[in-house]
């Protein structure tokens, strides 16, 4: 009886340590990176890749919130160096028109916050985050801390992990 309580114990364990450092299942909730991700997928994350490399431009990461403190899945458009403008919904990084053909605009027609701005230089140990479906998601372009300034960059210490799809 004690070994099968030892082997229940230690399965236990196993399970407790691969979702907290290596693997976790998450659902998606909202439709902020629809085409790309449907409301009620179930995807996994990878919590281990960003412990020996950085996110890099074009991953699907999830990270914490800066504002609702909840994990929220995005893209990664800008690295640490990265110059990002954005005008007229079109991203510009480095000087170049971002080709994004995973991108989806439900409003294309309407001028909305965080269509046309200046971001800046993504600072170092950072990334600059923005969903699929940009007319409906909240990120990197809205965000805003308790004094009203923008919070562009999301700090690579509340990056989580990257989104693995599994088909």
């Amino acid at each position: 009886m004690r070994r099968i309580l030892l082997l229940v114990f230690l399965g236990v364990a196993g399970a407790l340590a691969l979702r907290a450092y290596a693997l976790e299942g998450i659902y998606i909730a909202t439709a902020s990176m629809e085409p790309t991700l449907s409301v009620g997928s179930h995807l996994f994350v990878n919590k281990l890749v960003y412990r020996f490399r950085p996110p890099r431009r074009g991953e699907m990461v999830v990270f914490t919130s800066p504002v609702e403190k909840r994990e929220l899945v995005k893209r990664v458009i800008g690295v640490a160096g990265d110059g990002i403008r954005i005008e007229a919904k079109q991203v510009i990084r480095n000087g170049e028109i971002l080709v994004e053909p995973y991108v989806q605009h439900t409003r294309a027609d309407e001028r909305l916050v965080g269509d046309d701005l200046d971001v800046g230089t993504v600072p170092p140990h950072h990334v600059f985050l923005l969903g699929d479906n940009r007319d409906e998601s909240g990120d990197s372009r809205d965000w805003l801390d308790a004094q009203g300034g923008h919070l562009f960059f999301i700090p690579l210490s509340s990056v989580k992990g990257r989104l693995v799809k599994v088909r």
